[in-house]
């Protein structure tokens, strides 16, 4: 795997005088985890944005994006490989578990029996073998969480982005959760940007935290 890359980011809100990040530089390692803190409305969750492709309208942005030698600045977001995980799991109420993995499945994965064989060994990652038929609804918070990160991977990203996906979950659940983002990250040697504002959350990534 390659790094994830920024080269001199900076990002104006709409109507701003003063950018929100301004010559922003950072190099996160494959299977390493960096945090992002700082109050909101700092900009943390618009540094992922315009890493994943998704910067509202009304921001301006300059600067470079790359993994490994690949620039993303400036192609389309469902062609950069960043996967992202939100606070909610978004998954969707009228699919089945199965139908939810299957839709995030590269399309690289070509054939019936070899997309099934991933959506299955996903939801074993998960721990929730045989649960391809379930209605999301039926699942606790937990459960949709981690259906959400297998989604996620199994389109097979370059690069992790956690936007706060842990705050919505009670204090057991997160931890849990975290655990596994973090293993699955590093299993899969993924250069993972996380932005929070919980200190445990840059504990239990263990890694550099870096102030906004």
């Amino acid at each position: 795997m390659n790094p994830l890359v920024l080269e001199n980011v900076s990002i104006t809100a709409p109507a701003a005088a003063v950018s929100l990040i301004s010559d922003f530089n950072l190099i996160v390692n494959p299977g390493e985890i960096v945090t992002i803190m700082g109050k909101s409305g700092i900009g943390k969750s618009t540094l992922l944005s315009f890493i994943g492709g998704h910067l509202d309208r009304g921001f301006s942005a300059s600067g470079t994006v790359r993994i490994g030698t690949r620039n993303i600045s400036d192609i389309p977001a469902e062609r950069r490989r960043v996967g992202i995980l939100f606070q909610d799991d978004l998954l969707f109420p009228h699919l089945s578990l199965g139908d939810n993995l299957a839709f995030g499945l590269s399309a690289e994965v070509r054939g019936r029996g070899r997309r099934r064989r991933q959506v299955e060994e996903a939801l074993e990652n998960a721990g929730l073998a045989g649960f391809a038929d379930r209605d999301p609804a039926t699942l606790s918070g937990g459960q949709r969480a981690r259906v959400a990160l297998m989604r996620t991977l199994l389109a097979r990203p370059d690069a992790l982005l956690l936007d706060e996906p842990f705050s919505k979950l009670d204090n057991e659940l997160r931890e849990d959760f975290r655990e596994f983002v973090f293993a699955h990250g590093k299993e899969r040697q993924l250069p993972v940007l996380m932005v929070s504002h919980d200190e445990a959350d840059g504990d239990a990534a263990g890694d550099r935290r870096i102030r906004l």
